[in-house]
């Protein structure tokens, strides 16, 4: 099974970027951030069955990255953001959604720090003091749940060396 990898953190923390750079680095698959697609595609404000909706196709996109046979997979976010957009904005989280968390065979979650500006965009919705609360709350997730993470910081190509260096320890 490859090392799966999730690139996750608050909103514009370049996670995107990374993600794209570190497949091309190691000619390995990634999947894009499913919910951002998603959401695009809707001409009305996501709803509960919407996260639900981005949270099932999350959980299969891991079942398929469990199959492939490259020696990394990369996730531009995955279901942990989910399960916290979940609970904030919904106040109540599926009970499947922990558990799968739990059994998903993440190798390192890679936590994009805060330290690049927020830009606005028409699906970003949360800037401010309550980005550093959502990172906060990631941080604390993924470390509560027993995976192991680093937080990649820096500006550009620092950035990009500071998650190889991080990916270099596994």
């Amino acid at each position: 099974m490859p090392k799966i990898i999730v690139i996750t953190g608050a909103e514009s923390t370049g996670k995107s970027i990374l993600t794209r750079q570190l497949s091309a680095y190691f000619r390995a698959p990634s999947f894009p951030e499913f919910p951002r697609l998603y959401v695009e595609q809707l001409n009305r404000p996501y709803n509960f069955d919407d996260v639900y909706s981005i949270a099932l196709m999350q959980k299969a996109q891991m079942k398929i990255a469990k199959s492939l046979k490259n020696n990394f997979v990369f996730f531009d976010t995955w279901l942990v953001i989910s399960m916290i957009w979940f609970d904030e904005v919904f106040g109540k989280v599926p009970s499947w959604i922990v558990e799968t968390i739990s059994e998903s065979p993440v190798s390192l979650f890679l936590l994009c720090d805060t330290d690049l500006p927020w830009v606005p965009d028409p699906v970003r919705e949360n800037g401010g003091e309550m980005r550093e609360m959502l990172q906060m709350r990631y941080r604390k997730a993924i470390s509560d749940l027993g995976f192991a993470y680093g937080e990649v910081s820096g500006y550009a190509d620092e950035r990009f060396k500071n998650a190889l260096k991080i990916i270099q320890q596994l």
